[in-house]
């Protein structure tokens, strides 16, 4: 019998008889495939989906169970998608809601959306889905923070948003993911936190490899520059884990540089419903968007460096 995480249901919510434990996940890349697969060490039943066998074929080996259609979770307690946008996780779910339109699924049902999606869309995403179940199923948003490594390790930051009824009932699987995971408000909250930390995240690496490169130009040691930085106030988690890649100019891809463009996109899509000023944000957009323009946005984020030196 599988065991129930350690961190147990919350109080007060019930679940169908297969238990919290019993969930499907969609979507197994980079960060995908390790959250699932921290999910099946935590005691949980994992289905997974995805659309290249190889990483279905990892999983099943570690114990999750394989489906061909995403329809066929429809009868799970929590159907997580870790894809690269909201508009594939709207095509990869559209049988599963036709599923639900035939068949409403059982009350309760949660809909986990773990990618860096619009927080303005994700609530018409909530929308699809509640009307797609006749009301049974809802949607939280929890995008999440700290990279391959904190996929891999289970310390993933995650930000959620949606109803607190919700968000409890996903809670449990969500810290078997993550070591810090925060309800911020309601749907699209998470969303809109998680494009805050792009905002940071995006516009420090570009300052580091600006940094990188003037001081590389101007004949010192970027290894030794940056030690010297991370024992100060310029010192920050970005520097500890994207600063090696950039000070080495290790392009390889931990997660496509790419994704920092629509992200801070996001950012600024945000910023202008709430009337926010947004010049740091504004700017790294820009940045992210010549970087793609010059053929790197499907290295990693450190490549920006490349990019920046390509500009002078």
């Amino acid at each position: 019998m599988t065991q129930t995480p350690s961190s147990g249901p919350p109080s007060g919510i019930s679940y169908s008889p297969s238990g919290p434990q019993a969930l499907g996940f969609v979507g197994l890349g980079h960060m995908g495939a390790p959250m699932a697969a921290n999910l099946l060490r935590a005691g949980w039943a994992v289905t997974v989906w995805n659309r290249s066998a190889r990483s279905v074929n990892d999983l099943a080996k570690q114990g999750a169970k394989a489906v061909d259609r995403v329809a066929e979770l429809r009868d799970h307690n929590v159907i997580i998608f870790m894809l690269p946008d909201l508009d594939f996780i709207a095509e990869a779910a559209e049988p599963l809601f036709d599923s639900w339109r035939a068949e409403p699924p059982a009350p309760g049902t949660a809909v986990v959306v773990m990618s860096s999606v619009s927080p303005q869309a994700v609530k018409v995403f909530g929308e699809t889905v509640a009307q797609a179940s006749s009301g049974n199923a809802s949607v939280v948003d929890a995008p999440v923070s700290g990279g391959t490594v904190g996929a891999r390790n289970g310390t993933l930051a995650i930000m959620a948003g949606g109803a607190a009824a919700d968000f409890a009932r996903v809670r449990p699987a969500l810290e078997s993911m993550g070591s810090t995971v925060r309800l911020l408000g309601g749907l699209g909250s998470g969303s809109l936190a998680k494009a805050c930390n792009q905002l940071l995240v995006g516009t420090t690496a570009a300052a580091l490899a600006e940094a990188a490169e003037l001081a590389e130009r101007s004949g010192m040691d970027v290894d030794a520059l940056f030690e010297v930085l991370s024992g100060g106030l310029a010192g920050s988690a970005v520097m500890q884990i994207v600063g090696p890649r950039i000070a080495a100019k290790d392009y390889t891809p931990t997660g496509p540089a790419k994704f920092m463009h629509k992200d801070l996109g996001f950012v600024l899509d945000s910023a202008q419903a709430a009337g926010s000023a947004v010049p740091m944000a504004t700017a790294g957009h820009a940045l992210y968007g010549t970087l793609k323009e010059q053929g790197l946005g499907d290295l990693d984020l450190a490549v920006v460096r490349e990019s920046i030196a390509r500009l002078a």
